[in-house]
């Protein structure tokens, strides 16, 4: 059984077409920034730690949107190994603080793969209006089409004329089909129509959008809940990953409209977009501390390959490392 795996298609681009290919740290540069700065820069001269240090390295982490939980959980490590005399400057410590965010995202590092036996496979994007949905969904089928898979768009999010016109531009610009009607149709209707006719035409990945209203609107989660019973008349397994978009640039927002959009359609994935504008990176910290889903992608950039995959380590040493 073949799987489609972007991680592999990631890490073999960066092999292949270094040149192409930013470097992370680069893209991150506002957040680093923040990391930097403030996080790191008062560590720097290799000083002794001291209950002060200790003190000024929690209160960074908050101000840099890492979260109170989380910025608990890695400051009780650091202090128990500072207490054993593991950790005995500076330097160490900001070592011993970049293995501990590795080991708080590690759990969530958990790729999307496609395998051929789900044919389609169906993704559905959920998310609140603004957080990059729609423009996610067309790096997604480019990045799909790309590696030799065949794609179709479901424009479900039938509230809003601009979100239909915005995936039908990406299906034209991709030459991928796109299942529309028109604004203020039946969202599962349109959705259940891309599902049947994916399936008959062979189609490997389907991906559907959906509405993005408030996520304090209870109606918009009965809708949402509609679209997934929906989707699962026609195939039990559908739909195989349920992916929320998230505006990383929202900070502990971002972390309360997964809450609820978990709660309501039990979430496979997430996607944290718009990374590169925002000083705010440290929230996926918070994120996965709290929710323990896996974080797919990460947005970081216009380009379709500035949608990466999430990597663990890759990440935390974008915003942290010294080099």
């Amino acid at each position: 059984m073949g799987i489609f795996s972007f991680l592999q298609r990631q890490k073999t681009q960066r092999e292949q077409q270094p040149e192409t290919v930013a470097p992370l740290n680069t893209k991150l540069a506002r957040t680093r920034s923040t990391f930097r700065d403030n996080l790191l820069d008062f560590m720097l001269g290799n000083k002794p730690i001291d209950a002060d240090l200790l003190e000024e390295l929690e209160n960074q982490l908050i101000m840099a949107d890492v979260g109170i939980d989380a910025t608990a959980k890695v400051m009780k490590s650091l202090n128990r190994q500072v207490s054993r005399s593991e950790v005995s400057d500076s330097d160490a410590l900001r070592q011993a603080l970049q293995r501990e965010l590795i080991e708080l995202l590690a759990p969530v590092e958990l790729p999307l793969e496609i395998p051929d036996s789900d044919r389609p496979f169906v993704i559905l994007v959920v998310g609140v209006n603004g957080s990059g949905k729609t423009t996610t969904i067309g790096k997604l089928a480019k990045q799909l089409q790309d590696g030799g898979k065949s794609v179709m768009l479901a424009a479900g999010d039938t509230f809003r004329a601009a979100a239909v016109e915005q995936l039908q531009s990406w299906g034209d610009r991709n030459q991928v089909p796109v299942i529309a009607q028109g604004t203020g149709a039946d969202s599962a209707s349109v959705i259940y129509d891309a599902v049947q006719s994916a399936t008959a035409r062979g189609i490997d990945v389907l991906i559907a959008d959906t509405a993005g209203r408030l996520h304090t609107q209870n109606n918009l989660m009965e809708e949402l809940q509609k679209v997934k019973r929906v989707i699962s008349k026609v195939d039990p397994a559908a739909p195989h990953e349920t992916l929320i978009v998230l505006d990383g640039g929202t900070g502990q927002n971002a972390l309360n409209q997964a809450r609820q959009f978990h709660q309501a359609m039990q979430l496979t994935g997430m996607v944290v977009t718009k990374l590169d504008g925002t000083a705010k990176g440290g929230v996926i910290f918070a994120i996965a501390e709290h929710l323990h889903l896996p974080i797919r992608f990460i947005g970081v950039g216009e380009k379709v390959e500035d949608l990466e995959v999430f990597e663990a380590e890759r990440y935390v040493s974008a915003l942290v490392s010294s080099s």
